[in-house]
């Protein structure tokens, strides 16, 4: 019970701490134009602050320095008032060496968003920093968790897996960043269903990341979604150093003696269930770098052919097409659980996902693509669609947006 306080505290500190914090960045920005200006291939038409993610990763911080005085101070609380209450430690200190690893990943993005580095540069610097994670925290990629009846596997194949797993999902972050509201979004979606996961595994560290990273991102939307003159972006540094975060959730929950061994008997799928919450980042990814690379053209090389591009050329707000992209994700998840709850095996539940995940990705781009050629029944109840999801001229919309722009 104390150790789920301290997860909540986690949460308020982080939230608090970013709310507050959030109007001095979006000043500094500003003043010293920090800004990502408009051009051919991004989505805004003014100049918009990208310091986003400092003020995520101060919230983070905050939340993590006031989960460490909870840590020192409970048990001592609970002695003075001689409550019979079991305390988890949440042991912040084990989180450090990736805290480490987002200061560096928002150094590096910060300084692609001012100057941009090259992408070489950046992939390098992701790789470094995994291979210092896996020898630093022993947690790797190498337990199966009964994929294909594997269990645990040897080095050799756990750290090239994880330096590939990691990098693709701090790419697939980064990459997704491409309207409001959608990297932000997609984060605390993930969030809590990894939370849910550490919930029921008692991993109470993990959780308070979790919590961390929700309370932290949840004032950054609503600016980031609603605000007019307070609207921010995560930026390059945000983004990155969120996707360090995704991947840790991947990696220590596949890792041996992450707890969720005792689920895999009851025929839990841990590495599906993964895949599906990471679903439409990763494979929107990995199939705009496939298009790129068949067509004779670097996959780091940027052009508007990401589901969210899609959406926007169909006409969907920037709000609409993340609710739609969060939807598809969603339908993934679901799908992983129906599979699961219907007693399939775990390689079932993993050939479900990759085939819904799939389809509702690749396939979903290329139906449309079809159907705006011959510009079918579908492709107009799209663009229909889209047109309802405008609401910037609500009332509703218009009220709260004056709220989180400080009016």
């Amino acid at each position: 019970m104390m150790g789920l306080v301290g997860v909540l505290v986690a949460f308020v500190a982080a939230l608090v701490a970013v709310t507050l914090v959030y109007p001095r960045v979006v000043d500094f920005a500003v003043k010293r134009q920090i800004v990502d200006n408009p051009d051919a291939r991004k989505l805004q038409r003014n100049p918009v602050p990208v310091l986003g993610g400092v003020a995520v990763f101060f919230g983070l911080v905050v939340g993590l320095f006031t989960a460490g005085l909870y840590e020192a101070f409970a048990p001592l609380i609970i002695r003075e008032c001689a409550c019979d209450v079991q305390y988890t430690p949440l042991n912040v200190v084990g989180i450090l060496p990736m805290f480490l690893a987002m200061s560096i990943m928002l150094g590096v993005g910060i300084a692609d968003d001012v100057s941009e580095l090259s992408p070489k540069l950046r992939f390098l610097v992701e790789i470094a920093i995994t291979v210092m994670l896996i020898f630093w925290t022993k947690v790797s990629l190498n337990d199966f968790q009964g994929l294909w009846g594997v269990d645990e596997v040897s080095l050799w194949v756990s750290i090239p897996l994880t330096i590939v797993a990691v990098v693709g999902i701090i790419n697939a972050i980064n990459l997704v960043d491409g309207v409001d509201g959608l990297s932000s979004g997609y984060c605390i979606m993930a969030s809590a269903a990894f939370g849910v996961l550490f919930y029921r595994t008692g991993d109470y560290l993990m959780l308070m990341l979790c919590s961390l990273a929700v309370g932290s991102l949840l004032p950054f939307f609503f600016h980031n979604v609603f605000g007019k003159t307070s609207k921010m972006f995560i930026g390059d540094g945000g983004s990155l150093m969120m996707g360090v975060v995704m991947s840790t959730y991947v990696v220590v929950a596949v890792t041996s003696g992450s707890g969720c061994e005792k689920f895999v008997s009851e025929g839990f799928g841990v590495v599906p269930f993964t895949l599906a919450v990471m679903c439409v980042p990763v494979f929107d990814t990995v199939r705009v770098m496939v298009v790129r690379i068949l067509r004779g053209t670097s996959p780091f090389h940027p052009d508007k052919t990401h589901l969210h591009h899609l959406f926007i050329e169909l006409g969907y707000s920037h709000f609409g097409t993340t609710v739609s992209e969060l939807l598809l994700n969603i339908l993934v998840v679901l799908a992983w659980y129906a599979t699961y709850k219907m007693g399939a095996s775990i390689d079932v539940q993993f050939y479900v996902v990759m085939g819904v995940g799939i389809a509702l990705t690749a396939g979903f781009y290329k139906l449309v693509r079809v159907s705006q050629k011959r510009n079918t029944a579908l492709f107009r109840l799209l663009k229909r669609i889209g047109k309802f999801s405008h609401f910037e001229e609500n009332k509703g919309w218009l009220s709260l947006q004056k709220i989180v722009d400080f009016k």
